[in-house]
Formats: C-alpha cells, sequence, structure tokens
C-alpha cells in the first residue's frame, strides 16, 4: 500500500473483528476485502502493516460523523494495552500520565489515520487531534477512537482522572452515548478536536510503573521510528508553522526544506493538502489552544498569529469556529464552572 495511505492499528482492528462488535454482515465485509487484497490478520500483525482506512469507506459508504463518532467508541471501548504494536511495552511500564502521553509522539508508527499535536500551558497540556483521511466521517472516526484511547489508557495505567477532557468537533450523538464512565468527560460541537489535562494529572503515578523497561522502550520507539519514517510534507510544514507562525510563508518554508514553491505544492497536493488549507488549520488549532489559557489576553494571540489587531483575528476566528475569542473563552470558563460545581454531570451537549 502507499506509504503514505492512512491506516489504523492492525492489532486493534484485529480485537475488533474477533469481539463481534462490528456486526456480522460488517465483518464479513471485511474478509471479503481482506481476501481480495490477499492478506490475513495474521501477516498484518506481524508486518505491523495498517489496516487501509478505505477498507472502512467501502464497508461504511455513507459514514458521516455520527457514524464515525459510534465506530471510534467501538474501537476505543476494546482497546487493551496490547493494541498499539511497538508502543505497548512503554506503555505499559510508563511512570506517569506525562509518559503516557509522551509516546503519542511517535503516532505515525501505529496510524496514519491521525495526528497530534502538543501545546504545554500554564494550565496543563493540551493535545490537538487531527484525523488525515480527508473525509468526515472516518476522521471523526480517527479522532474520537484517538481521543478515547488515551482517556482508556490512562484510566486503565494511572486510575479514574475524571478532569480529563476530550473535545470533538463531531455533533452530539442521537442516542446515549456508549463508552461507560467516560461520557461525562466528552464536550461536543467543540470548535476544535482535543484532549485536555490539567497539569496535575500529569504528575500522577502509573500502577506498573518500570522506569528501566520505558526508558528501553523509548529508546527501541526513536530507533524504529528513524528507520521506518520518513516525515511527510505536512508535518514538516507544520514544523515550519511552529517555529513563528506569523512570519512564515510558502517561500521561507520551501528554502528551509532546499526545494522550489512549486514542488512544495506538488509534494503536499500528493498528500492531499495544500499550504493554505495548512495554515489555516494550524492557525485555528493555535489560536483554540491559547484561547484554553485564561493568563494569555486575546491581544496577545492575535500578534503571534500576525494579525494586524484583534478584530482581524476575530473576525478570522470567527469565521474558523462560529463565534468570537471572547465567546469562546466565556463559554469555556462557564464549562469549567460547571464541571468544578458538579464533576459527575454530563457534559452540554452528551444526551443522558
Amino acid at each position: 500500500m502507499p506509504p503514505v495511505e492512512p491506516g489504523v492499528p492492525p492489532l486493534a482492528f484485529a480485537q475488533l473483528l474477533d469481539c463481534g462488535a462490528l456486526g456480522e454482515e460488517e465483518t464479513r465485509a471485511f474478509s471479503r476485502i481482506m481476501i481480495r487484497e490477499q492478506v490475513d490478520l495474521r501477516s498484518l500483525i506481524q508486518r505491523e502493516a495498517q489496516v487501509p482506512v478505505r477498507w472502512f469507506r467501502e464497508v461504511y459508504p455513507n459514514m458521516g460523523p455520527r457514524d464515525g463518532f459510534r465506530l471510534g467508541v467501538a474501537f476505543a471501548k476494546h482497546a487493551q494495552l496490547t493494541s498499539f504494536g511497538p508502543l505497548s511495552l512503554p506503555l505499559v511500564s510508563a511512570g506517569s500520565v506525562a509518559e503516557i502521553v509522551e509516546l503519542l509522539r511517535f503516532l505515525p508508527l501505529i496510524t496514519t489515520a491521525l495526528s497530534a499535536d502538543f501545546h504545554h500551558g500554564d494550565t496543563g497540556l493540551t493535545i490537538t487531534l487531527a484525523g488525515r483521511t480527508d473525509s468526515a466521517g472516518t476522521d471523526c472516526f480517527a479522532v474520537t477512537y484517538g481521543g478515547l484511547a488515551v482517556l482508556r489508557l490512562v484510566e486503565i495505567l494511572a486510575g479514574a482522572v475524571p478532569s480529563v477532557e476530550l473535545h470533538l468537533t463531531c455533533p452530539a450523538p442521537t442516542a446515549p452515548p456508549n463508552e461507560g464512565d467516560v461520557a461525562h468527560r466528552l464536550v461536543f460541537d467543540a470548535p476544535g478536536s482535543f484532549v485536555q489535562i490539567p497539569a496535575h494529572v500529569l504528575h500522577e503515578v502509573c500502577r506498573f510503573s518500570d522506569p528501566v523497561a520505558y526508558r528501553v522502550g523509548i529508546a527501541e520507539m526513536r530507533r524504529i521510528f528513524n528507520q521506518r519514517h520518513n516525515s511527510p510534507y505536512t508535518q514538516l510544514v507544520r514544523a515550519q508553522f511552529e517555529t513563528g507562525p506569523a512570519r512564515i510563508d510558502g517561500n521561507q518554508i520551501a528554502r528551509e526544506l532546499a526545494i522550489s514553491v512549486s514542488t512544495l505544492k506538488r509534494h503536499l497536493q500528493a498528500e492531499g493538502t495544500t499550504l493554505r488549507r495548512l495554515r489555516q488549520e494550524f492557525m485555528r488549532e493555535r489560536a483554540i489552544v491559547r484561547l484554553l489559557d485564561p493568563g494569555v489576553g486575546v491581544g496577545q494571540i492575535a500578534a503571534e498569529l500576525g494579525y494586524c489587531d484583534v478584530a482581524s483575528f476575530s473576525h478570522a476566528f470567527t469565521r474558523w469556529v462560529g463565534c468570537s475569542p471572547s465567546h469562546f473563552r466565556h463559554t469555556r470558563a462557564g464549562q469549567q464552572r460547571r464541571q468544578s460545581a458538579a464533576p459527575d454531570v454530563v457534559s452540554p451537549g452528551v444526551e443522558n
């Protein structure tokens, strides 16, 4: 399969098929696809070959965001510590929540359908999640699975952490979500998809801490990552934006990568995106993350992102997410107050 084709972890896929959660008709459909592609679950797992997202599009041709959410829930519900291939050993031996989430930096080793970016602030860590499947339904599937898997792994390894939240851009389900104890920590119709972990939670100690095994596992991750992973141009461009979104443009990125602008655009087109789209995605994600930090003024955020004044930034932010920066911050503060007052109440948008 092409190296840039989005896929999901083969072990997670095998465990889901084995438990029968997909239904008999869907399971048979996946079996027919594997016969046609001349592969089986054993060979996929042995080769650590990601299961192509296009298989899911074939089995679920009308998948929308709500369908993607339900499928993501099914995947995450059956996720085990063994579901994540080479990440499994360091996961089990992690000493803290911070060490668990650090492993997301190696996410491309097990899935190319999802990307994660880390944003540290005074209040904690925000992990923005973005689907890379170029379809709203399968993007929602990938993001839901990834976000819920993080919550599930943290609970398995470090115990209950009710203050960790998963925000999703997909609409609230029409029926009560069936993901157990984390239902009250889901926020739907959010302007961006992200996991938010308060600062104190990052220091929570894991149950099976083994510092030696963790160091060995991380070293092996880096070796495999460096050996296998040639960073796609999408990631290289995003890394350039990280250095200074206010001053980086296409010409500067091309110079840094020692290629022409036209060659850069051609590579990005082959990966299903454009410079303009990547820039807008980055600006939106960075704006959301910075607005989550109450200690940062809107004017400072506007300047960081290269806007000449707050009004221009507010106009752009409203276009991206459907509300002004001040309204977003006010709404978020209200959610936090309600959660603090009644932690067992379902978050807005989750039906009882």
